[in-house]
């Protein structure tokens, strides 16, 4: 058994990651700033998390962060940059005031395949450089502060998630009502690659890194797909049509500067992932996809 401490854990990935945790045997700690049976990190943006959430706790699993599917406003864009840089400064400063006896030997802390930035057809592994969009520099600076954690030996590894798909919440929440509606289809052309991972996976891939990873992982299905694959895949779920093509500028329309995200895409790869040997509970789109809407 181990004792794990989860930020995040009342998300869409904390909260099945926190169970998944308690149904092999492990005893969590959930930080939030105020959830019922949680431990309460009042605001991560200004202060380390309670000392006590952290003490003796074999590992650390950090996956706080502001919703990046918004209108990009100025506020926005802090608020998504001071929750993932400042949220993880100030978790790495937790762990270093606690004395070497107290401090959990290993962190894994979220991170994203926006890092790459937009890429085209070319497939994308650990090794390749960020890109220098937004969220590129977001993600770089969030992945600085979490090696940090290193210098206070720490086994820091990061997860560079990609576009997860579950019931519920994260891509398909905003895909699914036209497509259930037959007016589904593909996005700007659909030519651009989605770098996909099923839910099981990412809680898969979290558990597998806590346990022995180390350094940068992209946590993606090893067979990213196109929009317009995805799309027809979902349409397939879902048994409806999913011809109906979508302009780009209705999404920029809808979406301002974040359409940016479903209008270019990254071919992603966990090499690091397969060649440490995990293996992938749903690396099938269309049995994802299934799972996902059943």
């Amino acid at each position: 058994m181990k004792r794990v401490t989860v930020t995040g854990g009342t998300g869409l990935i904390g909260r099945r990651l926190v169970d998944a945790l308690r149904d092999r045997g492990d005893d969590v700690t959930v930080l939030s700033r105020g959830a019922p049976g949680t431990v309460r990190w009042a605001d991560p943006v200004s202060e380390p998390p309670p000392p006590e959430a952290l003490a003796g706790r074999d590992g650390v699993v950090h996956l706080l962060g502001e919703n990046v599917a918004q209108r990009w406003t100025a506020a926005a864009r802090g608020r998504i940059r001071e929750s993932r840089e400042l949220g993880t400064r100030h978790m790495v400063e937790g762990l270093s005031r606690l004395a070497d006896d107290e401090r959990p030997p290993a962190i894994v802390s979220m991170s994203a395949i926006g890092y790459y930035g937009a890429r085209g057809d070319e497939a994308v592994d650990e090794s390749e450089p960020a890109g220098d969009d937004f969220l590129a520099e977001v993600v770089q600076a969030w992945e600085a502060e979490a090696r940090k954690a290193e210098a206070l030996g720490v086994r820091v590894a990061i997860s560079r998630t990609g576009v997860v798909l579950a019931a519920g919440g994260g891509a398909l929440e905003k895909m699914l009502p036209p497509f259930k509606l037959g007016v589904g289809g593909p996005v700007a052309g659909g030519r651009q690659y989605v770098p996909w991972v099923h839910l099981d996976d990412v809680v898969g891939a979290l558990l597998f890194l806590l346990d022995q990873g180390e350094g940068t992982y992209n946590v993606t299905a090893p067979e990213p797909v196109t929009n317009r694959e995805l799309s027809k895949a979902l349409g397939r779920a879902l048994r409806r049509p999913a011809v109906a093509p979508v302009p780009a500028l209705a999404v920029r329309a809808l979406y301002g500067e974040m359409a940016w995200i479903v209008t270019t895409g990254v071919r992603a790869v966990p090499k690091r992932l397969l060649e440490d040997g995990y293996s992938f509970a749903r690396p099938d789109l269309d049995d994802a996809l299934r799972a996902a809407v059943a």
